[in-house]
């Protein structure tokens, strides 16, 4: 009997790309390419002081599940701590939005971008890493600086100053 359905997408313990980004790590555990754009799939590790700068995307939406650890959200509409068990979405429309593990344990986070897109970013803007390691935030210098902006800009990503949300 012939099947044309497609195969399920299996990901084992130890498979994707690891990427470190601003000091965190992400494992890309489904792209874009794999799911004709529809979205991705992103296992994060954050480190304590770790996670993105206030950034907004108009046009993706972002989910969040907190499988360990904490993590303090921000965004336009405020603030709330993520525990162990807690789910965010961030909506399309471009609502500005940070977070950060202000705890002293790791983070462990899974994301889920609709459509795909910034699994492409983490790919082109982060640096390759072995599996649990954490390489520091890079220096953002004026370059560096730059160099983000232009590539996030590319990926329909906007970055905002540390400093926005507060």
């Amino acid at each position: 009997m012939k099947n044309d359905k497609p195969a399920p997408i299996i990901v084992g313990a130890d498979d994707g790309k690891n990427i470190s980004m601003v000091g965190d790590t992400y494992r890309i555990l489904i792209t874009g390419e794999q799911t004709n754009g529809e979205f991705a799939t992103i296992d994060m590790l954050i480190p304590p002081g770790g996670g993105p700068g206030p950034h907004a995307h108009p046009d993706i939406y972002e989910s969040f599940y907190v499988i360990d650890g904490e993590i303090e959200v921000k965004s336009e509409a405020g603030g709330y701590t993520a525990k162990k068990g807690s789910f965010i979405t961030i909506p399309k429309g471009g609502v500005v939005h940070s977070f950060k593990n202000q705890s002293d344990k790791m983070a462990h986070l899974l994301c889920t971008v609709v459509p795909s897109g910034l699994e492409e970013m983490f790919l082109e803007l982060g640096t390759p890493v072995e599996a649990n390691v954490f390489l520091p935030p890079p220096h953002l210098d004026l370059e560096t600086l730059k160099k983000f902006k232009q590539t996030a800009e590319k990926y329909g990503q906007q970055l905002f100053p540390p400093d926005y949300l507060d």
